[in-house]
């Protein structure tokens, strides 16, 4: 276990109110304590209590660098359970870097990306599961998956995961106890109650896998494309949304050629919308890559929102385009409601998949958005999905763990059905656990951890 005193600021490097400049390992409080003085000129940092936060200043040798508040934590009371001192300076870039320094120059190395929160994992102060939650925080798009990253440092998973592999080890504790001692330990009846455990077992694991394309979209957001012909209103429903001109808008049909991306919050849940090339035939070589790249960006999109221009008949391209979305999430737009319709909805109804949602739109005049905004909710969450549900799966790492885990109680219940012998059982009862293992890290390679705790930022 490593036990070197490392750096690093723990704020953005940019000028601001206050930057933090964090220590940690056997030597912070000594390192700290060679630049810092408090008021009276003193290097008392070792002196004070655990948990206190102090007035004082920074020195090179006998020049005042800054005026801090010096925080000292004593292990194990601290994030990462080591000595930790964190600099709080003047948020000028210049002199956080000048702080820095100074530190690596009297002992300390600078840290690795993720290597606090590494050090807290490592020295048990969360599980791998937890630590994970710390980056999910940082980068929390919206307040749900906000919400659901902080209870996930606070454990949720770490429970749930830790009460499945208590009932598997059990079981393997049991069978592995009877084939030992099968003179004092019978395992008559016991196939029939293992079926029944590990049905039990795979329906949980079933129940959190359930949860994973929500949890996945609370977390990146909704992948949503607008497509429809040229000038049908889809770049100022763009500008609609994200409540500014980010699109040109003219009457000229074709005038976005490329793709235009914004996020959105809506309901609580993230929109990441692209607006796409008008999609129809062209010869045009520019507009030709911007319509194949509507059609891309479609087919890997989780919704897709068609606008069709009512003020025009129907052609060959909107026919296309409903083909297209036959078998997509979808919300079809009646944009230019404002004007004389040359499109009624029953004719469009006939090309399109009855659970298809249409809501009459007027970009122009800003109708029909509150329809919208339910349309979505509906689309996506209604009936399927609890916010306020204990766990919510965020993470593909996670989740693959649980199909592992569940692959491997699947197998159980066909050697139970195939009456195998017990030790059968025990095999792949422990592949189960050690699969589900790996979301809490206690069984993890060094090498999936390190992969893991680089995509930190630094300072965290």
């Amino acid at each position: 276990m490593e036990t070197d005193t490392i750096a690093a600021v723990a704020t953005a490097m940019s000028n601001s109110g206050i930057g933090i400049i964090r220590i940690s390992g056997e030597e912070s409080i000594e390192v700290a304590d060679a630049i810092y003085r408090n008021k009276n000129n003193e290097r008392v940092l070792k002196n004070y209590k655990s948990n206190t936060i102090h007035y004082g200043f920074i020195y090179d040798e006998d020049e005042i660098v800054d005026e801090v508040m010096v925080s000292v934590m004593k292990k194990p009371n601290s994030f990462t359970m080591e000595d930790t001192v964190e600099v709080n300076c003047h948020g000028g870039i210049l002199v956080i870097n000048r702080i820095l320094e100074l530190i690596i120059k009297r002992g300390a190395r600078l840290a690795e990306p993720g290597e606090f929160t590494k050090r807290a994992f490592l020295n048990g102060r969360i599980d791998l599961s937890e630590a994970e939650a710390v980056m999910d925080i940082i980068s929390s798009k919206n307040e749900t998956a906000l919400k659901n990253s902080v209870k996930q440092l606070r454990g949720s998973v770490h429970r749930k995961i830790s009460e499945l592999r208590n009932a598997i080890i059990y079981e393997i504790a049991f069978i592995e106890s009877a084939l030992d001692d099968p003179e004092h330990i019978s395992l008559e009846g016991y196939s029939d109650k293992l079926y029944d455990k590990v049905n039990e077992l795979s329906y949980i694991i079933e129940g959190l896998l359930s949860t994973s394309e929500n949890g996945r979209i609370i977390k990146e957001g909704i992948k949503t494309v607008i497509v429809g012909k040229p000038n049908a209103g889809k770049s100022s429903l763009l500008n609609l949304l994200v409540g500014e001109e980010k699109a040109i808008v003219t009457d000229i049909a074709g005038t976005t050629r490329d793709v235009l991306e914004e996020d959105i919050k809506m309901n609580g849940i993230n929109l990441h919308i692209i607006d796409t090339a008008g999609i129809r035939s062209t010869e045009d070589i520019i507009e030709k890559i911007g319509v194949e790249r509507a059609v891309q960006y479609l087919q890997d999109a989780d919704l897709v929102i068609y606008v069709v221009d009512s003020s025009v008949s129907l052609d060959e391209n909107d026919f296309e385009i409903m083909k297209m979305i036959k078998d997509k999430k979808s919300i079809v737009l009646f944009n230019k409601s404002d004007l004389n319709s040359e499109i009624s909805l029953d004719e469009l109804k006939k090309f399109l998949n009855n659970d298809v949602i249409i809501i009459r739109t007027s970009t122009k005049e800003n109708t029909g958005m509150d329809n919208f905004e339910k349309a979505v909710k509906k689309l996506f969450f209604s009936g399927k999905i609890d916010l306020d549900s204990e766990i919510l799966i965020t993470n593909l790492r996670h989740k693959q763990s649980l199909q592992d885990a569940l692959e491997s109680l699947n197998m159980v219940k066909e050697s139970l059905k195939a009456d195998m012998p017990e030790d059968f059982y025990s095999i792949d009862l422990m592949n189960s656990y050690a699969s589900l293992g790996k979301i809490t890290g206690e069984e993890i390679s060094d090498d999936l951890m390190n992969e893991i705790f680089s995509k930190f930022c630094m300072g965290k």
